[in-house]
């Protein structure tokens, strides 16, 4: 169930976030503020974070602000990368539980069917592409529009950049994306994030995601919030209605901070 009015949901044992756009700007890492308050919400329940972004991105992202925090913290934390076709969970370290690897000829199709869509939609990429255009995840293949890297290399400049494609070139994005679905029936693909589409296995989604989170971690339904900036019809968290669970929708970071801040008051 959608939840606006927060003073309306009931207790729960376990926050499920999306990373980029929720927790962190675009592959920006969390800010002090933000690191904070998870550390704060990891003391009182359980925390799942699902996104695109490799696990690499993860452990920049997220793990980098929370260094330091007690092993305890971290045992309250699961992370589910490259859209939960991984997970993750702290074991004197972090310790892959599963990964649902891409055979490696479907991995090459779908590297070429992503350039034949270029050339079928008239799609054109910018000059100046930061990092790889299409990243071999192993068990998810991502094409980005501005390259895997522009704000690792550019910072909030690089931040805006991928803003102002995103504002222009979504539609653009949705093209793809659906040429791309139609050369890749037996595949998933995915509009993600502000300037990516993601392909995995077929059926792997953020509902996929939320069953994972079910089965490993135990948690009833009922006792699940999600927490994410993408919630309608065309979002990449737009699979979590399907699975009946409550979930809260955000536009961006500074709403995440103040849902968060509820949960605490209600955990007290």
């Amino acid at each position: 169930m959608k939840i606006t009015d927060l003073t309306k949901l009931k207790p729960k044992k376990l926050v499920v976030f999306d990373l980029d756009g929720t927790l962190a700007l675009t592959k920006a890492v969390m800010d002090p503020e933000m690191a904070d308050l998870m550390k704060q919400l990891l003391g009182r329940m359980r925390v799942a974070v699902i996104g695109g972004g490799k696990y690499g991105l993860f452990k920049e992202q997220l793990l980098g602000p929370l260094r330091g925090a007690p092993t305890a913290l971290l045992k309250n934390l699961s992370l589910f990368p490259t859209t939960s076709t991984r997970f993750y969970r702290y074991d004197r370290g972090w310790k892959k539980v599963y990964a649902h690897e891409l055979p490696k000829a479907d991995r090459a199709k779908i590297k070429k069917a992503f350039y034949q869509v270029f050339d079928e939609v008239g799609y054109r990429q910018p000059e100046k592409i930061y990092g790889r255009l299409i990243e071999d995840r192993g068990t998810q293949v991502t094409w980005s529009a501005l390259g895997q890297d522009v704000v690792k290399t550019l910072g909030k400049k690089g931040v805006g950049l991928k803003e102002e494609w995103k504002r222009k070139y979504t539609p653009m994005k949705l093209k793809i994306a659906k040429a791309l679905a139609k050369k890749l029936p037996t595949l998933e693909v995915r509009a993600a994030g502000h300037t990516s589409v993601d392909v995995t296995k077929k059926g792997i989604d953020k509902a996929y995601g939320m069953k994972q989170i079910e089965k490993y971690l135990r948690a009833a339904r009922k006792d699940i919030v999600f927490i994410g900036d993408a919630i309608f019809p065309g979002g990449n968290d737009y699979a979590i209605v399907k699975t009946g669970v409550d979930y809260i929708p955000v536009n961006g970071p500074e709403e995440t901070k103040r849902a968060i801040q509820f949960l605490l008051q209600q955990a007290d």
